[in-house]
């Protein structure tokens, strides 16, 4: 058997050979001195195959780290003979699932890529000159190899670690620049979800800051519907009415608090909104405006003609329509409302050598810290997508930029002068990419046919108006083929070659074109050839800790593999370019796809109904609370508005709550962590007729399998509410229990954690719902595509006339459609008896760290037997008092040995919780204990008066390749400063910054690139 061996410098775990032999550490060759003590694994024998026919090669035994050996020494620690007996003890049998999951066994991961291939080939890729605010783009090859497929940046998590997460912050400083840059305003934040939940978002800001006491938001008839829509669900929840008009005509009457205007409109029209925002602005309403980018590269940008707030997508900047996303929206804004701003926003601070450096600034996870009083519940953005947006903008900068728009428009200019010449009437306005097109029904009949036949999706707006956008992919063949649509059998005698000399269409009039500079920042004049930006770009990824690196041990996250069998078919063409409101005929590939996942889902979760458009957790809890909210509507119970939630709940619960118009209420919790019941019985019974709905999250927030679960579900129906569940912690249930079996009736599911969509460097993030069955008929609905068919929802749905659908929480019909093959290869690669056993050695692989450490650190909260769920909580706290150590000192030294730091200080303050996921090894999880016990050593040699308690180790962690170099004032070695085990030696990842001064940067708030003599300085 092999033995542990801690190594003087107080990591790393050694095996060694039984004998104690170490055949490398002799010193005679140069080797020994780089390699470690190797290791024998005898050889042993594949074991027969029963039966050749039906052998498939596991994928479960390359997702779940420990193998078998490692699995029986781990149980052994713990006391267990199997994992049977340890979920047994861990989990109450009284919520225990009796029978298998029914789903099929899993396969192999070449068999699963053939099968979504077929299902990817029954979709149909069209030219699609839809517009409404998504276009087609080109991705360069480059950025999608190097970011998008890279799993050194879709690994990364969320950037709360800014030490070791300057490469993704440095992107996204671009991106906001880009975003200031561009709408003319003075602040943006790190990117919001979509653009229709950021004009939501806008108009909730606009609502918190105007001075008056108007209830009433104004929107443009001119802006795209999915927006409108999802402006409408949100302001209903929160009491707002909403006005929709012509901005030409509206004469501010009526008292409204903000406004929303499209520029360009829908329909491509573009209007001087000066005059406008001079009347709102009188009036006391504040402006937003929903901008194209590209196009403001060509017109005045919103921050100059008086818009307050600017959103929009920023898909077309190279990042694929993938039916509807993920894409990151942007939202800028003027300097006076920066504490307002929805969102993360990074800025720039200084760390301690006084070197500049990026971190989140501000209102950073605020909603886990002001709660019910949180300006918005947004957790996850899309800082993937923005990457991928700025990383376009770096590349082509501001002269490519222009040109790319100088070509849509002048292209644009060409089809307009040929529709013109075939006898059609355009609107009257000036266009940049989308033009209006005048027909009579009979017209439009046939030209939307003769369009399908040529593989070409066209808008039709109304029964006599088609819309026509273009984009970037636009070519002289694509011309021509509209050309020949719209001149049926009378044929077009001319080519886009012949109207380029003729073109004399009115283009932007000189009062809406742009002057001032945009992108003036070497950043953005810097890395036009391939071999710069490749360079810039493995730069910013190598200042990043990404899962490629060490394990990511973030308690209530989820930092799982994200296997690049399941990220392949994210850029496959027949995933990624379907616009998304093409004709659900071209789309059955993706329906077949929804429909299978949702199957699962319900499966897994035991629920009725599943909805797949939150395209993230927060947006998954907004969702799951507004269709409680419908069914007690339905029912004449208008007056349930009080949510109870526990105090240790996520701090997006009660910032969701009363997004959807909720009164909070909290609920206590006893010392061992766990919801006190009496106060919930307490509290359901004295609001039993205003009782909407407790949001719990299970396992509990502290990590624990709660034994009076179904007894709390009891309470909250017996008094008349719904319990919505928190699907937070999903990976501890799957397999094992189903929130429905034991009285949830709705609950979000966070794809990017149970079911391995990756975390991006903090989203893209998938949160879909599931629901019972009486609640069914109030999953959100759709303005522009039918989403609720029978083909489309698993289990069949009741007869339409009986659905009363909350109206959409994202701008697409089905949120971030070109990420949900990633959930659906790992279910189908796992199989019920893998899925099943990944949550089990999840349970395992945190029992297992609770259980080294116990010794050296208190376990804050464990379950029935002593033991945690999937996730733990030390308690580093007696630490302050015994040797002046803080939880964010051990965070930043657990850097130094390599590893992200897990979640610090949440739930509980001065704590850290620790979730190791199913995927990583044994060796992994033992580096880590090894880490985290020599560290405790560090800090006794504090406590002991051996280290200084303000010059140490752990206070001036993380030590910096920088500060090697410089003068050494301290009473340690350098050695042992950055190399403190021998893993670290060979495998050594180093934090860009030091320790970040945190408060400098609020108080010196500067959210934009910064001038290149500040780095110089």
């Amino acid at each position: 058997m092999l033995e542990h061996s801690i190594d003087q410098s107080g990591g790393r775990t050694n095996l060694s050979h039984p004998s104690g032999a170490n055949a490398a550490s002799d010193g005679h060759s140069e080797a020994s001195q780089r390699l470690p003590n190797p290791v024998f694994y005898p050889v042993k024998p594949a074991s027969p195959l029963s039966n050749p026919l039906t052998y498939t090669d596991s994928f479960e035994e390359r997702h779940i780290g420990p193998g078998n050996a490692d699995l029986a020494q781990m149980l052994e620690l713990l006391g267990f003979d199997s994992l049977d007996a340890l979920i047994d003890a861990t989990v109450p049998q009284s919520i225990r699932l009796q029978t298998p999951l029914k789903l099929e066994a899993g396969k192999s991961e070449y068999e699963l890529l053939q099968a979504l291939k077929e299902i990817a080939q029954e979709n149909q890729i069209f030219q699609s000159f839809i517009g409404m605010g998504y276009s087609n783009c080109i991705t360069p090859p480059v950025i999608q190899r190097n970011i998008l497929e890279n799993p050194a940046w879709y690994t990364q998590y969320t950037p709360y670690q800014p030490e070791i997460a300057q490469g993704r912050l440095e992107a996204l400083l671009n991106f906001q620049t880009m975003v200031t840059d561009l709408t003319g305003l003075e602040i943006a934040n790190a990117s919001l979800l979509d653009e229709g939940t950021a004009a939501a978002e806008a108009m909730s800001m606009s609502y918190g800051v105007c001075k008056t006491k108007a209830k009433t938001f104004w929107v443009s008839e001119a802006c795209h519907p999915q927006t409108i829509a999802v402006v409408q669900t949100r302001a209903q929840a929160l009491g707002i009415e909403v006005i929709i008009g012509d901005h030409r005509t509206f004469q501010f009457d009526v008292p409204v608090f903000g406004a929303l205007v499209q520029y360009p409109a829908t329909d491509g029209a573009i209007y001087d909104y000066r005059e406008f925002c001079d009347r709102a602005h009188a009036a006391g309403a504040l402006v937003t405006v929903a901008a194209d980018l590209l196009s403001l590269t060509l017109l005045t940008p919103p921050g100059e003609f008086g818009a307050d707030i600017a959103v929009g997508n920023s898909q077309r900047f190279g990042v694929p329509l993938g039916y509807g996303g993920p894409h990151a929206a942007f939202f800028a804004t003027r300097e006076a409302y920066k504490r307002q701003i929805p969102g993360r926003l990074v800025g720039v601070s200084k760390d301690i050598h006084g070197q500049p450096a990026l971190r989140l600034a501000l209102q950073t996870r605020e909603q886990h810290i002001r709660r019910d009083k949180a300006t918005s519940n947004i957790c996850t953005a899309q800082v993937l997508l923005a990457i991928i947006a700025s990383m376009y903008a770096v590349y082509h900068g501001p002269q490519g930029l222009q040109r790319i728009a100088q070509r849509v428009h002048q292209m644009t200019i060409v089809l307009a002068e040929g529709l013109q010449r075939l006898g059609y009437e355009l609107g009257t306005e000036p266009f940049f990419d989308t033009l209006k097109v005048n027909v009579t029904p009979d017209q439009a009949k046939h030209i939307i046919n003769r369009a399908h036949s040529h593989h070409v999706n066209l808008r039709q707006i109304d029964a006599t108006t088609i819309g026509l956008a273009l984009d970037e992919t636009i070519s002289s063949d694509s011309l021509l083929t509209l050309f020949q649509i719209f001149a049926g059998e009378q044929g077009a005698h001319f080519t886009p070659e012949d109207l380029l000399s003729s073109s004399h269409h009115p283009i932007i009039p000189p009062a809406l074109q742009r002057t001032t500079p945009y992108l003036t920042h070497p950043v953005f004049n810097s890395y036009h050839s391939e071999t710069e930006l490749l360079r810039y770009m493995y730069r910013l990824q190598s200042r990043d800790l990404s899962l490629t690196t060490a394990m990511i041990p973030l308690g209530s996250c989820t930092m799982k593999l994200n296997a690049t069998t399941e990220m392949i078919p994210v850029t496959w063409p027949e995933f990624g370019q379907i616009h998304p409101f093409a004709p659900l005929e071209q789309t059955r590939g993706y329906q077949t796809l929804f429909e299978q996942l949702e199957h699962w889902l319900a499966e897994i979760t035991g629920f009725a109904g599943i909805s797949l458009q939150p395209n993230a957790g927060s947006q998954g809890e907004y969702a799951g609370l507004l269709v409680i909210r419908q069914y007690h509507e339905s029912r004449g119970d208008s007056d349930r508005t009080v949510c109870l939630i526990p105090t240790s709940a996520h701090g997006t619960n009660p910032a969701s709550a009363v997004m959807a118009g909720m009164k909070v209420v909290p609920v206590d919790c006893d010392r061992e962590g766990n919801i006190d019941i009496a106060d919930l019985k307490a509290k359901a019974e004295k609001y039993r007729d205003q009782l909407s709905a407790l949001m719990v999250t299970y396992p509990s927030t502290h990590g624990v399998f709660e034994a009076g679960i179904r007894e709390i579900c009891d309470i909250v129906h017996a008094n008349g509410g719904q319990v919505y569940m928190d699907g937070a912690n999903m990976n501890a249930q799957v397999g094992i229990c189903r929130p429905a079996d034991f009285g949830a009736d709705v609950c979000h599911l966070n794809l990017h954690k149970t079911f391995c969509i990756p975390h991006g460097g903090g989203g893209p993030g998938m949160g879909p719902i599931g629901v019972a069955k009486h609640l069914v008929p109030f999953l959100p609905g759709h303005p522009v595509i039918q989403i609720r068919d029978d083909h489309s929802s698993t289990p069949p749905l009741p007869h339409p006339s009986t659905l009363h659908p909350i109206g959409p929480v994202s701008a697409a019909p089905w949120g971030s459609p070109s990420i949900l093959p990633i959930s659906w290869m790992y279910i189908a690669l796992m199989g019920a008896e893998g899925l099943t056993k990944a949550t089990e050695v999840a349970i395992l692989n945190a029992n297992y760290i609770a259980k080294r450490l116990e010794n050296h650190y208190p376990v804050l909260y464990k379950g029935k037997n002593g033991l945690v769920a999937h996730e733990c909580i030390i308690d580093l706290r007696q630490f302050k008092k015994s040797a002046e150590i803080e939880v964010d000192d051990i965070a930043k030294r657990l850097i130094d040995y390599g590893f992200h730091p897990p979640t610090v200080s949440w739930p509980v303050a001065g704590t850290i919780m620790v979730e190791p996921t199913e995927s990583e090894s044994k060796q992994e999880l033992d580096r880590f204990c090894d880490a985290m016990i020599a560290i405790r050593e560090e800090i006794r040699e504090i406590e002991e008066g051996k280290a200084d308690r303000h010059n140490n180790l752990l206070k001036n962690a993380p030590h910096t390749a920088l500060a090697l170099t410089e003068e050494w004032n301290h009473p340690y070695s350098r050695q042992r400063a950055v190399y403190p085990t021998t893993w670290t030696k060979e495998n050594k990842f180093w934090a860009a910054v030091g320790r970040i001064d945190q408060a400098y940067g609020d108080r010196h708030l500067v959210c934009t690139c910064l001038p290149m003599e500040a780095y110089q300085e």
